[in-house]
């Protein structure tokens, strides 16, 4: 497991209406559902500790493994099951927006999941759900490092924004990223703020995690709340870390270090954001040819 626990913050401690801190939580997920709920329910509480409002868990922050029918054992019915009763009951107990990360569940063909992102609002009520829609099949350093999501993933084909008193949120997962035409179809719903769960690899991280993220921020000019898998010592499958949270102009408000568990918070300014785009409305302009 980890070795640290990190509190990446900004200095601003202002609690006006239209700054709420959000937070992006890092873990070091393992294959032990019960193991990653304790460590959740611990980061979850030091993110509300700081003011948060607003917390979003990693990808596969329940279970994380190298044996890709890990998630596939443990896949629960949509209508509930332990790891949903554990976000519904921690964004009830804090009274805040918890945005679950993924967890595998049940999907239609046999054999395979999905991995969805669940939404709960402060009275523990599902508020939205979203199936990473992009599947991340690919070989890395020439061949020696492959992943293939969709033998044991059913993607999703449906995006999801949440209401918060703050603004929108729109959700999306890790790979997508890489696909900007899914940020535009959530501008199009008027989004201010994006939570991306990821469990970015140490390869692919490297490489594009900062420079994706700042991108999709600037260009649709929100805030993007990015949490990430960290790796173990010991990891067979090592993610990068580096959770951050980016403001509409590009700007790293909070990230964490690349190993181990923690919490990137920052207070968000949803009324300079409002300032930005009209000031400079890039999203006024966009023209599809």
């Amino acid at each position: 497991m980890t070795a640290s626990r990190k509190i990446s913050t900004d200095k601003n401690s202002d609690d006006q209406s239209d700054q709420p801190r959000v937070a992006a939580v890092q873990m070091v997920s393992v294959a032990d559902v019960e193991q990653n709920l304790k460590a959740a329910a611990d980061l979850i509480a030091s993110a509300v500790a700081t003011g948060a409002k607003i917390v979003v868990l990693p990808e596969n922050f329940a279970v994380l493994s190298a044996d890709a029918q890990a998630k596939v054992k443990v896949a629960e019915p949509e209508d509930g099951g332990p790891m949903q009763q554990f976000l519904a009951d921690q964004a009830r107990q804090h009274g805040i927006y918890l945005v679950g990360g993924t967890i595998p569940l049940q999907a239609e063909q046999s054999g395979k999941v999905r991995a969805a992102c669940l939404t709960y609002g402060p009275d523990g009520s599902l508020q939205g759900r979203y199936d990473k829609v992009h599947l991340f099949d690919v070989a890395l350093s020439g061949g020696n490092e492959s992943y293939n999501e969709s033998a044991t993933i059913e993607g999703g084909d449906r995006t999801c924004v949440i209401d918060t008193p703050w603004g929108k949120l729109g959700i999306a997962i890790c790979y997508d990223i890489r696909f900007p035409e899914l940020f535009r179809h959530l501008m199009k719903q008027q989004v201010n703020m994006i939570a991306l769960p990821s469990a970015f690899t140490a390869t692919t991280g490297r490489a594009h995690w900062e420079i994706l993220v700042r991108a999709r921020a600037i260009e649709n000019q929100c805030f993007l709340i990015a949490p990430d898998q960290a790796s173990g010592r010991d990891s067979k499958r090592p993610t990068w870390g580096h959770s951050m949270v980016v403001s509409p102009w590009g700007e790293v408000l909070a990230e964490l270090e690349e190993q181990g568990s923690g919490v990137a918070t920052t207070e968000i300014d949803l009324q300079g954001q409002e300032q930005l785009r009209n000031r400079f409305p890039a999203l006024q302009h966009c023209r599809v040819l």
